[in-house]
């Protein structure tokens, strides 16, 4: 039986990022370093100053590394409480990817890998990249579609191919890559994630894609690999990428129904505050079953997108596999509380399209939320399967 009482320590630590996220980062939403690919790191690295003197950044990662070491439980009320503004997961450092890549190493990489990469992505003072997803009919939601390989050659892989929607790139520290892997013979032994510096020779920033997001610094980039990396840098085992993979988006895709759930929360509150106060036809319009009836419908997903995260996070917390669970909570969360963003604009009429509130910019953000870490079509495919 799922226990959804929250222990002490975390209703403290909840009520705490709040109060950090509504007096220290939302008076930054209008900063002008907000820019149209994302935040800049100047104010990535402002923010994350003032979330390490709060004593409220990495809440994900482990504390041996400078993180608070939440559980999946605990990690869901905070992560809420940060994406009430669209700063908050920056400034906690629980921004994708490098929240997903946190996971990752913390569960794959060598200590060696952890010092180098790890220790300094949770301390907030570098940037990581996730390279999986590929242009021209490559890997996607099919990851086996593949085209970028890897080669032995000595002691070192050769990494050749393209990757596309590569997330925060431009003032990244490392990519994490993932190749088709060969042997000596030429055979494919399966997908390899191998380790390397932002400034290894051999990256090339093709482009910078624009998209309708605008959430994560450094933006959404096409990138060529023609890089040597040392076998040291392979992540993990060779060939087994696939399952690594699972096991770092598994988790993600819970996280980022956590972030939007605040997110959503936020649009519904200034909605709901709107329809108060605005008046039409001689009285306030949260009286007309029109408007009360929406903010109703935002309720009820606001709470069900709620349960089914916790409900994922607590079959996390007991050791137990859910895939099934994280592909649920994904769909759901992503389609309704993007029902309650676009509810919560229309509540609020003409103003509600304008930058006089975030919902505009939150209405943006959150649509990618059904496409991204697989879209809703596949995990539904993912569910009727099983």
């Amino acid at each position: 039986m799922i226990d959804f009482e929250l222990p002490i320590d975390v209703v403290a630590l909840k009520e705490r990022t709040d109060e950090f996220i509504r007096n220290v980062v939302m008076p930054y939403e209008k900063d002008a370093r907000q820019e149209y690919h994302g935040p800049t790191d100047e104010l990535r690295i402002e923010l994350v100053a003032k979330a390490r003197e709060a004593g409220l950044l990495s809440p994900h990662a482990p504390k041996e590394y400078g993180g608070l070491g939440l559980d999946h439980r605990a990690m869901a009320v905070v992560f809420e409480a940060a994406g009430y503004s669209t700063l908050g997961p920056l400034a906690l450092n629980i921004q994708a990817p490098d929240e997903g890549n946190t996971n990752l190493l913390h569960q794959v990489a060598t200590p060696e890998q952890k010092e180098r990469w790890l220790a300094p992505m949770v301390r907030g003072e570098m940037r990581s990249v996730f390279s999986m997803t590929e242009p021209d009919n490559g890997a996607g939601s099919d990851p086996s579609l593949m085209k970028t390989t890897a080669r032995p050659d000595g002691d070192d892989y050769i990494i050749e191919g393209r990757k596309w929607f590569i997330t925060g790139m431009p003032g990244a520290g490392y990519h994490i890559i993932m190749a088709k892997t060969l042997d000596h013979e030429g055979n494919d032994i399966g997908a390899t994630m191998f380790m390397c510096d932002a400034d290894t020779p051999g990256i090339e920033q093709v482009r910078m894609l624009d998209t309708i997001d605008s959430n994560s610094p450094g933006g959404h980039c096409e990138v060529d690999y023609k890089v040597r990396i040392p076998a040291s840098q392979i992540l993990g085992e060779l060939g087994k990428g696939f399952r690594y993979a699972q096991v770092r988006l598994g988790p993600a895709r819970l996280t980022h129904c956590m972030r939007w759930l605040g997110a959503a929360q936020r649009c519904h509150d200034i909605a709901t505050d709107y329809a108060r106060t605005r008046t039409a036809f001689g009285k306030a319009i949260i009286e007309h079953e029109g408007v009360g009836f929406q903010l109703a419908d935002n309720k009820i997903d606001l709470q069900t997108s709620r349960l089914v995260t916790w409900h994922g996070c607590w079959m996390l917390d007991q050791g137990e596999k859910a895939q099934n669970e994280t592909s649920l909570a994904k769909v759901h969360c992503s389609e309704a509380l993007g029902r309650v963003v676009d509810r919560s604009m229309q509540v609020l009429g003409a103003k509600g399209i304008s930058t006089d509130t975030v919902i505009e910019r939150i209405y943006r953000d959150i649509r990618a939320f059904r496409i991204y870490d697989g879209p809703s079509e596949v995990h539904r495919w993912v569910l009727s399967k099983s």
